[in-house]
């Protein structure tokens, strides 16, 4: 059975509504759907793809969702005992199922979309749906991970294999696949996570003006928002369900343009220090200073290709997220990224950051902030620096490479953090980014000035919070 529907898209439409549902029917006993979309794709032209089942009741959402692949894909299948990366295999309901276009970009005359659906009842298994399993490392002590990457379930080249085979090549110990707006990566990833490397459950929520990430949460989650009040629907769709919400990237090409909602974290470093994180990093601080509670995280966005790639500063782990761990389990780490026990450093090897107040550890709140114990290493030559609700409050060499120091400190206002920032480092992290550009001009509208003139964050502490 096969049926072609087609459309005419504009941004009229688009500005309605950023989602276009055409409807098609499906009988019993069908075991297989097979969906091609055809379109004039240009650069002001893209439009995503994804799907829903009959039990789609409209934003938000709790069943229905059948996949999505976004731009990376112009046709899937979806059957009872499997289904094209991105989407859901399973029991194929009968009656009212929905394409659904994501109107990316749409140019000013509109475009002209083609879908062709077939249907296909051969006889087909019912597979069962990936089941968690629940890995510990037993022991204390810092763990190391990546909180934000991707593999081919949505929209990068290369298969959750060789994204583990990356993780184990960067020596991590936890890592969290969020592909976009979609969940069938767990079909790899449930049953591979061992005590030796956790995969921690997650997704990118992923709009034309904004993404997050959400932590620890089984079901899919709706990401259809589309006013900017939908983000605190986000929030409570993720706590609901235990999970943890962090708001990916504020920063340049992708900001966060929604309300901002309760959200438990923030991910103030993306991928490599100079692609624009200083401004994700003074969003972070003006969120602090107003008073939200909210732990710094770190990813690398990185997007798997097909081939396995050598350590460098574009690859996966840069940044690393470290985490201190009564055990490594997936709870410890939801747990210790709640609460706030970790720093983000500028890879696996990259410098180790760790701020105390007395018995109280980053992410916590002490009576009091008089002063700050300080324990660095692999960063002699550079710069420490102590920061509270005002900006910095004290500065000092890190002068060897194995470093602890007090600093007392004059009434700090509602918080104290480190940062590492490059000094006697700083030429080289420079030199070994360009060299990884191979000659390619510099990425996200990047200019000379910024490789010369921003300072270079190696490493970035939680918060110690004043009680008020």
């Amino acid at each position: 059975m096969s049926q072609t529907i087609t459309a005419r898209v504009t941004p009229a439409e688009q500005a309605r509504n950023p989602y276009f549902y055409l409807p098609f029917e499906v009988p019993e006993g069908i075991t297989r759907i097979d969906v091609t979309l055809v379109y004039s794709k240009a650069e002001d032209c893209v439009i995503d793809l994804g799907a829903f089942d009959p039990r789609d009741t409209g934003y938000p959402t709790q069943e229905g969702f059948r996949g999505w692949s976004g731009g990376a894909r112009e046709s899937f299948f979806i059957a009872t005992d499997d289904a094209t990366p991105g989407y859901i295999h399973g029991e194929i309901q009968p009656g009212t199922w929905n394409i659904v276009l994501g109107l990316y970009k749409v140019p000013p005359e509109g475009a002209q979309v083609s879908v062709t659906i077939n249907l296909d009842a051969a006889p087909r298994k019912l597979a069962p749906q990936p089941a968690r399993t629940l890995p510990v490392r037993e022991g204390p002590g810092w763990y190391k991970g990546d909180l934000h990457c991707h593999t081919f379930h949505s929209d990068a080249r290369g298969g959750p294999e060789l994204l583990h085979a990356a993780a184990r090549q960067a020596g991590l110990d936890f890592l969290a696949v969020a592909d976009h707006n979609t969940i069938s990566q767990r079909r790899y990833f449930h049953p591979q996570s061992s005590p030796d490397l956790i995969f921690v459950r997650a997704m990118e929520v992923t709009t034309a003006v904004g993404h997050a990430n959400v932590f620890g949460v089984d079901e899919w989650i709706d990401f259809r928002m589309t006013a900017p009040a939908d983000a605190h629907v986000l929030a409570d769709l993720v706590h609901r369900r235990g999970g943890l919400l962090s708001i990916n990237h504020d920063k340049p090409t992708i900001p966060w343009d929604y309300e901002f909602p309760a959200a438990d974290c923030q991910e103030v470093w993306q991928s490599t220090w100079l692609a624009w994180n200083w401004i994700a990093l003074e969003r972070y601080q003006q969120r602090l200073a107003s008073g939200l509670k909210l732990s710094a995280i770190g990813g690398s966005d990185f997007h798997q290709p097909d081939r396995l790639l050598p350590e460098g500063p574009l690859v996966l782990a840069r940044p690393t997220t470290v985490l201190w761990l009564p055990q490594l389990s997936e709870d410890a780490v939801l747990a210790a990224m709640r609460s706030g026990h970790g720093y983000v450093t500028e890879s696996p090897s990259g410098p180790h950051l760790e701020i105390s107040a007395g018995p109280v550890a980053m992410g916590g709140t002490a009576a009091s902030l008089a002063s700050i114990d300080v324990r660095v290493s692999g960063a002699a030559g550079d710069e420490l620096v102590l920061i509270d609700a005002a900006g910095p409050v004290a500065r000092a060499e890190i002068t060897s490479d194995d470093w602890r120091t007090t600093v007392a400190l004059s009434a700090p206002q509602k918080f104290v953090r480190a940062e590492i920032i490059a000094g006697a480092s700083r030429a080289a992290l420079v030199d070994q980014f360009t060299a990884a550009l191979e000659g390619r001009e510099l990425p996200w509208q990047l200019k000379g000035a910024d490789l010369l003139d921003q300072p270079v964050r190696r490493a970035l502490s939680n918060p110690i919070y004043l009680r008020s």
